[in-house]
């Protein structure tokens, strides 16, 4: 019987063949350690905490290139549904973009794992920045002097929240036609995203700026805090809150989405044909994480949801309920 001898070469080459086929261009994974690219699309208000994140977690997996990209959350939705751009994680800065634009046919399921609040942001060099306060900011805002920037509603869930605080403004302060006034005012200084709006404040086109507060604390901006009844923060309001809603483009041209009041939730899914499926389930678990993830959320000005929660649990992997 002729014998069959392998060359060390050889040997080596079919190694290098079999690791390289078995398990594709961009993942590689060795018992528990991943590797490979993990894209994560995100809201703009996100831009700052994910950054750490993603920092921390690739120092623990150092084999994971995150690739971060920002955009309005409304905008990011649609990169995946219109655009079929491969995304492994999405954060949303409202929880109920995953669930209008992305359940069922994207993802399964939806984790809320922190909150946020409505704020009125300025800096020094802000036109009646020495006058302004919690209680004559609508005023302000309404000074031909005074110019100001909000996001782009079909865009961004910070846009169509400061449509549904105005709302909210105009019934606590019993002002007919309050709403429209202002929103009809400085519409030039309409962003896709809140965080665009913040080099506008700093150039001086723009004196104030409807963001989360989140934002305002990670740049060191000077911000005005609107009343609960308005800021859209608070869990027990959820009732006042609902009064009010307002209308987006939806998924197809000429269908609408209605977004209601609600306190401010963010939302995170791994998509369902996402390309790097097992470094995507170590980032979100790292995310919920007292210790890691939600420690950033909190340190950047966010409060956060421990533990979180899905309107999906039954579908939400396991090992994220039990981190």
């Amino acid at each position: 019987m002729r014998k069959l001898i392998l060359y060390p070469v050889v040997i080596l080459t079919l190694i290098v063949l079999f690791s390289c086929g078995s398990e594709g261009a961009k993942t590689k994974v060795s018992g528990d350690d991943i590797s490979g690219d993990l894209i994560v699309f995100h809201a703009g208000s996100l831009s700052v905490p994910f950054k750490e994140m993603a920092q921390a977690f690739e120092k623990e997996h150092p084999s994971v290139n995150v690739q971060l990209e920002a955009a309005g959350s409304v905008a990011c939705a649609r990169k995946i549904t219109d655009l079929d751009r491969e995304c492994d994680v999405f954060g949303s800065a409202d929880y109920r973009v995953i669930d209008e634009m992305l359940i069922p046919d994207y993802a399964d399921w939806n984790l809320q794992f922190a909150g946020n609040e409505i704020s009125i942001v300025y800096n020094e060099k802000s036109r009646l920045a020495d006058k302004i306060n919690s209680k004559n900011w609508y005023e302000i805002l309404q000074d031909d002097n005074v110019a100001f920037g909000r996001s782009d509603p079909n865009a961004d869930p910070c846009g169509y929240r400061t449509v549904l605080s105005m709302k909210l403004a105009e019934k606590l302060y019993k002002i007919d036609g309050l709403a429209d006034d202002v929103l009809s005012k400085d519409t030039k200084y309409i962003r896709p995203k809140e965080v665009d709006l913040i080099a506008l404040l700093e150039l001086g086109a723009i004196d104030y700026m409807f963001i989360y507060t989140s934002v305002a604390v990670q740049h060191t901006l000077k911000y005005i805090e609107l009343p609960d009844s308005i800021n859209l923060s608070n869990p027990k309001l959820a009732g006042w809150y609902r009064q009010v809603s307002t209308e987006i483009n939806g998924k197809k041209p000429g269908d609408k989405i209605t977004f209601y009041g609600e306190p401010i939730v963010y939302g995170a899914t791994i998509l369902r044909d996402a390309p790097n499926p097992k470094a995507a389930l170590a980032f979100v678990k790292f995310m919920v994480s007292p210790e890691k993830g939600l420690a950033i959320m909190k340190k950047n000005g966010q409060t956060v949801i421990d533990p979180p929660v899905s309107g999906q649990m039954e579908k939400v992997p396991e090992e994220l309920m039990n981190k």
